[in-house]
Order: structure tokens, then sequence, then C-alpha cells
């Protein structure tokens, strides 16, 4: 073929030619056949882009993945959960409490969202008393002060719940709250849960009260034929004059496993779908808390609810501690999976710390006694305590983590710390591995962390880029957990570009899960109700009645559900800049996992050469796809956005597949 320019070249060379010959002396012919020149040029460089593109399209990425030889084993632990209290996730979310500010703590605001209700002419106050409370731990309480009110006129208070009360059909709500009255013609005490769009009672409740020292009562609200709603409030209210002192009023909801004073049971099973193997507690900054006194005093959320205080959260709001120490625990249980146990490491998000030695030694203290509460059995101090708060039966135990994100103490005051921590753990526990939150944890000389808990927070520009990082990283010091990560542009939940993001990397941790040991996005949920939310991207987004799955999450279920137990030797060449790919295989089953992420807009053609499989067959594929990076699921949409499953042909030998652009596909080979 010419080069592109050779036509247009000798029709201007003849023009030139016959122009000064004389033999055309009209410009406008000479103009015409410039203009022939410049159209010959035209359709050559287009012939010679076809040809390009052709060529492109004839050349595939060549993809070699030999299923007889495992390289490294995938392990077990891989992927996980981890959670904290933030964007109201357990209050106001995952705990089944639905009464917002249950223990009347007071701010600025004073005790709200409570309220007074007076139907009719009744007259009534309320005051926060700090006088008088049902236990150690709540020493104050809500004074409810009526003054006159009769039967149809009746007065107290009022809750909205956590932006609503979701109620719905035929279904029973357990309640209880602590009362102290000065006299017993106050009461009964009438509970009712109403529609805040109509008045309608939706369910209701009588209970009566005595006169004399504070007591606990119960009791359980029914709704009958209703329109499931999250537009109800809870009003708590006497027909008689008096004074009545209130505590700990609350009311749950069912619980996943009908677990008492458990968990909400949608957004259980929406964790139980992501096929998790851990759950790292009680969280990353919600066990730091932003002062030395904020801490996370694991010996303050167990035992009864009402001996437990509850403690200021670092994202701006209280915690009841409903879900303590105990319930993170019994979670994992209803789960089937095992904690990966934080302890306490004496920082504080705002920069104090203790120092190490003689200071430290409490918090020391706390950490070998709760690694007891537990592991231990009953006849162990604290797995005597466990078994006193309910569960007799220790909880598995691999790994504890000391602190978290000490790479911000600017002081470098870690390494000293987590030596005095590991030393202490490992001469009473030495089966347990230590994870060290800051690499200084991996500088002294005498004491080494098996694990590193590394964090990494990206755009998905970012996170593509990053997606090979430990493809090359030494396997001669610690490993790895990922203990938290997440690919960050859209808001409340990830968009698409997130989710391809969170797929490439998702591939690296597969790629090298002879390095990393355990991996977990986070933060995991978000309440996407007006003000609950402090901090995007997050995984799972739930309002008082719903929850929806982003694209993440989905990605998320697939590749756990899909991970193998062995890595096989795999090569690629030839693939795109955004093209990411692992391979495993359950080697039980017999069955090789593909995960195919393609984040450009073009399509990736490949040639994948499979040795080890015996004949042709059919293989299951699921696949994500969005026409753009910015395209995402919501409340409103939650299934924008979804898996759709097919099947495959797979000849024997080598096998053509196309991957569309802006796709994700996990596909499943039978290797018999």
């Amino acid at each position: 073929m010419l080069p592109a320019n050779s036509s247009r070249s000798r029709v201007c060379n003849l023009a030139t030619f016959l122009h000064g010959s004389r033999l055309i002396a009209n410009r406008r012919w000479l103009a015409i056949l410039h203009l022939c020149a410049t159209l010959l040029m035209i359709l050559s460089t287009n012939r010679n882009v076809s040809a390009q593109v052709r060529s492109e399209a004839a050349a595939p990425a060549q993809l070699t993945i030999d299923a007889t030889q495992i390289v490294s084993p995938v392990s077990p632990m891989l992927y996980g959960l981890m959670t904290e209290e933030i964007n109201h996730s357990y209050e106001g979310g995952l705990y089944a409490e639905m009464v917002q500010n249950r223990t009347f703590h007071s701010t600025w605001e004073k005790a709200a969202p409570w309220d007074l209700v007076r139907h009719g002419d009744a007259v009534a106050s309320r005051s926060i008393d700090k006088s008088t409370g049902p236990s150690e731990a709540l020493p104050y309480s809500m004074k409810l002060s009526v003054a006159s009110a009769s039967a149809g006129n009746a007065a107290g208070l009022t809750n909205p719940g956590f932006w609503g009360i979701a109620l719905r059909p035929k279904t029973t709500y357990v309640g209880s709250f602590y009362a102290r009255v000065d006299s017993p013609e106050v009461g009964p005490m009438t509970v009712r849960l109403v529609s805040d769009h109509t008045g309608a009672v939706q369910a209701q409740a009588t209970t009566d009260l005595k006169a004399g020292p504070w007591a606990r009562y119960e009791y359980k609200l029914v709704t009958g034929e209703i329109a499931t709603s999250s537009a109800n409030h809870i009003e708590f209210t006497v027909a008689h004059p008096g004074n009545v002192w209130l505590q700990l009023v609350s009311l749950m909801q069912p619980t996943f496993h009908n677990r008492p004073n458990g968990n909400r049971a949608d957004l259980m099973e929406r964790m139980a779908a992501m096929h998790p193997h851990f759950l790292r507690l009680p969280g990353g900054n919600y066990l730091e808390g932003d002062t030395l006194e904020d801490w996370y005093n694991w010996k303050k959320t167990i035992g009864p609810l009402v001996d437990r205080p509850g403690h200021q959260s670092p994202w701006s709001y209280w915690s009841t501690d409903g879900l303590g120490l105990l319930e993170f625990l019994e979670w994992c249980e209803d789960l089937k999976i095992e904690p990966v146990l934080a302890v306490y490491a004496g920082y504080a998000l705002k920069g104090a710390r203790v120092a190490p030695g003689k200071d430290l030694e409490p918090y020391v203290q706390s950490a070998l006694d709760e690694v007891e509460y537990v592991t231990g059995d009953a006849t162990t101090q604290w797995g005597a305590v466990r078994a006193r708060d309910g569960h007799p039966a220790p909880f598995p135990l691999h790994y504890i983590e000391i602190g978290n994100e000490d790479e911000f103490d600017k002081s470098g005051s870690y390494g000293a710390r987590f030596a005095q921590f590991a030393a202490a753990l490992r001469n009473r526990y030495p089966q347990y591995k230590l994870i060290a939150t800051d690499p200084s944890g991996d500088t002294e000389t005498t004491v080494h962390p098996d694990v590193l808990d590394e964090h990494y927070y990206k755009t998905p520009s970012d996170m593509l880029d990053l997606a090979h990082h430990y493809d090359t990283v030494a396997r001669t010091g610690p490993k790895v957990f990922v203990g938290e990560w997440a690919t960050r542009s859209g808001t409340p939940t990830p968009n698409f570009g997130d989710a391809l993001g969170d797929a490439a990397w998702m591939t690296s941790l597969e790629r090298n899960s002879d390095l990393i040991v355990m991996a977990s996005y986070a933060p995991l949920l978000v309440n996407i109700s007006p003000g609950a939310m402090q901090w995007a991207t997050d995984l799972i987004g739930f309002d008082a009645q719903k929850t929806y799955a982003s694209p993440s999450y989905s990605a998320q279920c697939l590749f756990a559900e899909h991970l193998g137990d062995g890595t096989p030797r795999s090569t690629i060449s030839g693939e795109s800049k955004r093209f990411f790919y692992s391979a495993t295989l359950t080697s039980g089953d017999k069955v090789l996992h593909l995960k195919l992420v393609n984040a450009s807009n073009v399509e990736q053609s490949l040639s994948v050469h499979l040795t080890g499989v015996n004949g042709a067959r059919n293989a299951r594929m699921t696949k994500l796809h969005a026409a753009s990076y910015q395209a995402t699921n919501s409340m409103t949409d939650p299934d924008a956005i979804h898996p759709e499953d097919s099947t495959v042909s797979v000849p024997n030998g080598v096998w053509q597949h196309t991957v569309p652009g802006l796709t994700i596909e996990v596909i499943d080979v039978p290797l018999h």
C-alpha cells in the first residue's frame, strides 16, 4: 500500500507541472485537482485506520491458565466485614432499637428528640432529673410532671424514632421501660404507635404502674392490617395527675434469628449474602474515640442494658452501647463467622496518647481481660462473666488487632505501645496472631507483628492504578490485612465507577492472597435519611424501612461467593491498561473461578488458553454492566445495576471471549 500522502503528492505535482507549463491556465481546474488529491488522502488514511483497527481486533489479549498447577493457596478468611458507629450504622441502623435516645442523653438540645404530648386540655411538663435513676450507670431520668389529665385528655412523652418508626402489618414489637412513680393513681401507662399522617393508632398496649422504687416494665405492640410505613411515632401517656420518672425506654423490632437484643433482620441478610468469614470489631475510629475518655471501654458495654452508661462516639452522636461486646460476638455467631478483635491501644483521634510503661498497664490488662471474655471457659474470671451474661460457650478467635490507624500518632509512640501489648498478649495467649496498625509496630528488635493492617481510600482512577500494588511486594515481612478499603466517588453509596475500582482491587487481593490474609470494605452501612450520614462512600444504603444494594455490594457478593481455595498458574499479555483479572480454583468441586474486570469503555477481546479442561463444556457467567462510571443504584431505583446470569460455551483448549466495556464478569468453568 502507498504511503498515506502518496496519491495527493502525485496529483499536486501534476497540477503544478500543468500550471507551470500553461497546459492548465484556469485556476478552477487547479483547485479541482487539489480537492481530488485531498479526497484521495482521506480515503487512504481511512483505509489505514480500518486496517489498524482490524489488526488490533485480530490480536486479542492472551490469557493463559494452567488449572493443574496451584502456585499458592487462597486465604480462607480473605473477605470479611468491617463496621463502626458511623452514619448511624448501629444507633438507628443495625441495632434493632426503634426509640431514638432511649436513655435521655442530654446535650444543648436537652434530651432531643423527645417532646411532650398533651391531648385535649391536659397540662404537663418535663425535665431531666439528675437525682434519681434506675442504676449507677444511669443515675438520671426524665421526670414527667402531670398537673391535669383525664380519659381522653392524656399527657406524656412522644418520640419520632430514628427518622420514623417503620411498621409492618401483623407484626409484634417488644418494648420495655424503667419507671418510678410517687403515687399509683397516676397510672396506668398507655403506649401507642401512631401514624404521622392520619393520627390513627397502629397498635396500643397498657401497663400498670406501681408506686415505690424503680422497676422494669414490659409491653408488646401488635399491628393489624396496616400499610407498611415508616411515618409513625410512639407515645407514652397517663390519664391522671402525678409524677412519673422514666429511663431506658425501648421498642425493639423483630430481629435476625429472633435474637434477644439483636440486630435488624434485613441488614443482617445483606451481610450474610456477602459470604463473609470474619467481622473486625468494634470497628475503626469507634475503638479510639476523640479523647482518652471516649475509648471503647468494653467492660461498660456488657451485662444488663441498665448497667451500660453509653459513651460518645467519634462521629458526633451518642452510643447507648445496646450493641455491646457480647452483641458483637453474637452477631458473628449468627452469621457463622469469627471475630477479628481490636483492642484499645492508648491513642485518641484528637492526638492524645497514653505513655508506654506504667501508664499503659491498665489498658494492657483490659486487653488481656477482653480476650479472656471472648475465649475463656466458664472457669476463668471473665469467661464466667460471659457465661453470666448468657453465653457459656467461648467464641473462636485467631487474630487480635492492637489499636487502629496509629500512623496518625505523630509522637511515634506506637512502636513502644505495640511492643508492650504484644509482649503481654503473647505471653498469655501465644496461639493468636497479632495485627499492627502502623509499620512502626514492626521496628522493634524483639517484638514483631504477624500481620500489618493497611488502609486504602481511593478515587476510581487511583484505585485502578493501585490494582497491581501487591503483585511485586516482598513476601519476607508480615502478612497483610487490608482492614479498610473503598473506591470513593459516589454518594451516599458507590456508583459503577467505584464498583469497577473495587472489583479491580479485589482481583489483586485474590492474586496475592498468599500475602493478603484478610480484607474488609469500609464503611459498610449508611443511613441515607437527611442528616444521618457523616461519610460517603458506603456499601449498603438503608432508611428506617428499607435497604438497597450498591453496585459495589453486588461485586463484593460475586467475588466472595466464587472465591476458591487455590490460585492456579496464570499469565496475561496484550491487555488494556484498564483490564484486570484473577483466577482461583475450588479443588473439591473442581471449578475454575475466573474474574474479569474491564474498566475501559472499549471492549476487551481475550484468547484464553486453559490447561486442565478436558472437552468442551458450558460455564456459568454472572455479569455487572453499566453505561457509565456515574450510573448507580438508589433507594428509588435499587435495581438499576444488577447481576445478570447467563451461560457461555467453553471449548477444549483455547477459548475466544470478549468482555464488553464497563463490565465485571465472574465465570465458573467446571473442570470435569
